[in-house]
């Protein structure tokens, strides 16, 4: 082997370790194992506080469960080690939206500029990210203009999703259709997204929140079983749709199917924590009178994730 094949071949060495760690991280992370992935993130960073994953991993975890300033600082780190990565940047973005929704309103504005920073610099960088395209037109469709916001804006973002995901374009223009109070235009732009994803769970689960936002209840619920018995594009769909009926105070049998067939399916994501399903699923029960299978889904909840502050404070009310 040639001297620079043996350099090549150390280096892929090298960097294989961090390489699984980040691939196992993951999928703690998906599988909502918040506590252990943020132990293995941080003993990895100990060693490399150049790792720019590991503080996008990091900052990640930590949005999981709802920690933004901690999800802050990680992500902050993470673009400063690699400002070029667009997906470093819509997630600190996602992170400051989320600190934003619980601020006051100086703080609020602040932060809401440094969302639509990152989330630009995020499409800039990369004009293929979907999400962070998606993100954008929806904060710039909810966005007051002195902020940046602007219902334009939002549509071009729809104009630049025709060809790159059709269904997330209908999407936005039933956002923006439903801002401008026209529900016609709307609904359209919603079963056009159906149409577009063929009859994707996501896109049917989409409708069944414009209806829950127009308190049609029963147009709301049909529309979740469509989600649930759908192509599931989007695994998340299957706990959220239990979390809309439950927090629409409809049908808890049906919630807490659902989120005990997401907890013992094989396909959990990022989007819906294991240790957040727990909690819901608690929830539920606890609403129906089943104290005992309420505590012991906290306490799932928290076995994954201890400081998931939902759970805590679920448990600690009911053992007073």
């Amino acid at each position: 082997m040639g001297t620079r094949l043996k350099i090549l071949a150390l280096c892929a060495l090298l960097f294989l370790p961090f390489a699984l760690a980040a691939a196992d991280v993951r999928t703690l992370i998906s599988q909502g194992h918040a506590d252990e992935a943020i132990n293995t993130l941080q003993a990895s960073l100990n060693g490399n506080s150049k790792d720019a994953e590991s503080y996008n991993l990091l900052g990640r975890a930590y949005f999981s469960m709802r920690d933004w300033d901690r999800a802050i600082a990680a992500g902050e780190k993470a673009v400063a080690l690699a400002p070029n990565n667009s997906q470093y940047h819509l997630w600190l973005g996602r992170a400051y939206g989320e600190k934003a929704d619980g601020a006051n309103f100086l703080s609020a504005a602040s932060l809401a500029g440094k969302l639509r920073n990152e989330f630009e610099t995020a499409v800039k960088l990369d004009p293929n990210n979907i999400d962070a395209r998606s993100d954008l037109a929806e904060f710039y469709l909810e966005a007051p203009g002195i902020v940046g916001g602007g219902r334009d804006k939002a549509e071009a973002q729809a104009e630049a999703l025709d060809k790159l995901a059709p269904a997330k374009a209908h999407w936005v223009r039933g956002r923006i259709a439903e801002k401008r109070k026209d529900l016609t235009a709307a609904e359209k732009e919603y079963r056009a997204a159906i149409e577009a994803s063929h009859g994707g769970a996501h896109a049917w689960f989409n409708l069944a929140l414009f209806y829950r936002h127009q308190q049609r209840w029963d147009a709301m619920e049909e529309t979740l079983y469509r989600a649930v018995a759908a192509p599931m594009d989007r695994p998340e769909v299957l706990m959220e749709s239990g979390e809309v009926l439950f927090r629409s105070g409809r049908n808890f049998p049906a919630a807490i199917e659902w989120l005990r067939r997401y907890l013992a399916s094989s396909n959990m994501v990022e989007e819906a924590p294991a240790f957040k399903a727990h909690y819901l699923l608690g929830s539920v029960l606890e609403k129906q009178g089943d104290k005992p299978g309420a505590a012991q889904e906290y306490r799932a909840a928290l076995a994954l994730a201890k400081d998931y502050s939902p759970a805590k404070e679920a448990l600690k009310k009911m053992d007073r």
